[in-house]
């Protein structure tokens, strides 16, 4: 029987599942969130140099791609650790236990912020989530109906925002940031608006979270690298993606100020919590 890990959490927390090793295995094999990768990374390179086993082998899949792969069975092809940026949903537990994944337990190790940023040579945004999702969503209220995104420029979501064409580099749907972004940013953004509020749950629910598709958001997969190297060839692009990237480049771009707030490092004392058994 698999044994396996996971910490749960919202948006702004990495997530890791943590299984027993397969037993016809030498090397632990992890897979999931291209957030929590460079983490990951750094302690399998530091676990394969002071002990006795083999460096564990880490994939970038993407949370959602991580725990698709994860709960596929307790076999030798299965992997060990998903990494995650966000909560396990019900459902992929369910998926887990019809595989034989069946002891799940949930490991907190760390949190994570979400970003939007430009170049450094770019201007400087200041953005409110309403206009964040203004800028994003497939459908906006205009007179009253919702219709198609017609926002083409910066400057149609706000007078003083640059001319420029909205070309936002995100996460994929596989991605925990993705999930996290609609929860935090998405879902937020539409709430004053009265053509929203008059839906049903699940209508809602479309109209807040679904990501325009005619170009203006540009899946980058499951590569935050890839999205810092496109901001920094078009000073005219955004991007979405996890705080650790803002910070390692900060020589090529910079953040954008949210509901006033500028991302900086968050400075706290975090204690390992005990093990908890999801099921």
């Amino acid at each position: 029987m698999k044994h396996s890990h996971i910490l749960a959490a919202t948006a702004a927390l990495a997530v890791l599942a943590l299984a027993g090793t397969a037993q016809a295995r030498d090397q632990i094999r992890i897979v999931g969130s291209s957030t929590v990768f460079p983490f990951s990374t750094a302690v399998a390179e530091q676990f394969g140099k002071t002990g006795k086993f083999k460096t564990p082998v880490v994939e970038s899949t993407g949370t959602g791609g991580g725990f698709k792969l994860f709960c596929a069975g307790a076999g030798e092809d299965s992997p060990d650790i998903s990494n995650a940026s966000r909560a396990i949903k019900d459902s992929e537990v369910e998926t887990c236990k019809k595989n034989g994944v069946t002891e799940i337990t949930e490991i907190k190790i760390g949190y994570d912020g979400i970003v939007i940023a430009n170049s450094k040579s770019g201007p400087q945004f200041n953005l409110t989530v309403e206009q964040v999702w203004k800028a994003l969503a497939k459908q906006v209220p205009v007179d009253g109906k919702l219709v198609d995104n017609p926002n083409k420029t910066w400057a149609q979501i706000d007078s003083s925002f640059p001319n420029e064409k909205i070309e936002v580099y995100g996460p994929p749907p596989t991605s925990g940031t993705r999930d996290a972004f609609v929860e935090l940013v998405m879902d937020k953004g539409c709430e004053t608006f009265p053509a929203i509020a008059a839906l049903d749950a699940d209508a809602k629910k479309a109209a807040c979270q679904q990501m325009r598709e005619d170009g203006a958001y540009i899946d980058a997969g499951e590569n935050d690298n890839l999205i810092v190297q496109k901001l920094e060839a078009n000073p005219a692009a955004v991007g979405i993606f996890g705080y650790s990237f803002l910070e390692e480049n900060q020589s090529k771009i910079k953040g954008a100020s949210i509901e006033g707030k500028t991302p900086i490092r968050a400075r706290s004392t975090f204690k390992a919590p005990d093990l908890m058994p999801v099921n």
